[in-house]
């Protein structure tokens, strides 16, 4: 059981209940129908990229789906959460590449993103054995990851949002869904 296509999605849900609001998010990604199984952050060899439209096509109601999630929640007005998934896909596309999930109080969609993009790709760089400064700036590390060309592509789907002011829970959610066929 080896996914062969990946989609990146997002959402954002807001409702009195917890639970709902992550419903209204899951439908705000186009997600809401799937059983969805956690998994870890492994890009699989030779996955496909493919676009939300494209890979919500391929999904039917009540599928085991498989994803890996990054999702905050918060009932407090005005708070602003992020969610965020970062991609590293290895330029030898026989190898295996890195999901990583992101999620915090406080930060702009911008910082999130970058960050998730950053875990992923110095993931993918150690097991490549990519020699970098750890300490130097993600912009820096990404040239070097790059040069190396060892490491064909980064990216990230990031969601933000605002608490709603009059208290309901809010919810954001990025998410990488894995498909089989």
């Amino acid at each position: 059981m080896v996914p062969k296509r990946m989609f990146f999605t997002k959402g954002v849900g807001k409702h009195r209940d917890k639970l709902q609001s992550f419903e209204l998010a899951l439908r705000d990604a186009g997600i809401e129908k799937c059983n969805l199984v956690y998994v870890s952050s492994i890009f699989p060899p030779k996955c496909t990229m493919i676009g939300r439209e494209e890979g919500i096509k391929h999904i039917r109601p009540g599928m085991i789906t498989f994803a890996v999630m990054a999702r905050l929640q918060t009932n407090e007005p005005n708070r602003l959460v992020v969610s965020s998934i970062g991609l590293a896909v290895p330029a030898d596309r026989e190898g295996y590449g890195y999901l990583s999930e992101y999620h915090e109080y406080g930060q702009t969609a911008k910082f999130a993103g970058d960050y998730s993009e950053d875990l992923a790709a110095t993931m993918l760089a150690t097991t490549l054995g990519i020699e970098f400064d750890p300490e130097t700036a993600w912009d820096e590390r990404k040239n070097v990851y790059k040069a190396s060309g060892k490491v064909f592509k980064t990216s990230n789907i990031t969601q933000s949002a605002r608490g709603d002011k009059n208290g309901l829970w809010t919810t954001v959610l990025a998410t990488a869904v894995l498909l089989l066929d």
